[in-house]
């Protein structure tokens, strides 16, 4: 079993959210590469068993809210037909509509998503935490 992690981040928060829910992935046996979305690792996709994408919340405070750098997300993100998928957001205030927005990007892309986490991006080590674990649980069955 082998998990790629493609991110979006503006100010370090999500990279931070991706770096730890693959760390903790690794250290739960499942190797995983951790990469931004521009600079895709396209062999540890290839052979990856679950993707995870993950982006931070644009928009205004309360409304509005949407995946950061989007259209970006959709010309970069290449297809991953029937691949298992997850998906997080980090966010400020409210995550709003993000998740299910970054959830169609996602499966526009061929993606199953099984999933998703609103990270808080104040929180980013416990939310990170509950990710994986939920992951493990109810998508990997680990």
């Amino acid at each position: 079993m082998n998990a790629i992690v493609i991110y979006e981040s503006l100010t370090g928060h999500t990279r931070r959210a991706a770096a730890r829910i693959g760390a903790d992935l690794d250290a739960s046996g499942v190797p995983t590469t951790v990469c931004p979305i521009t600079e895709i690792d396209y062999a540890a996709l290839a052979a990856a068993d679950v993707v995870v994408v993950g982006t931070w919340t644009d928009g205004l405070f309360v409304v509005g809210q949407r995946p950061g750098r989007s259209i970006r997300m959709a010309k970069l993100l290449p297809v991953i037909d029937r691949k298992t998928a997850v998906v997080f957001c980090t966010y400020a205030l409210d995550a709003g509509k993000t998740l299910p927005k970054l959830q169609g990007l996602v499966e526009r892309k061929g993606g199953v998503v099984r999933g998703g986490l609103a990270i808080r991006r104040n929180k980013i080590e416990e939310g990170s935490e509950t990710f994986v674990d939920r992951l493990l649980g109810n998508v990997l069955n680990v």
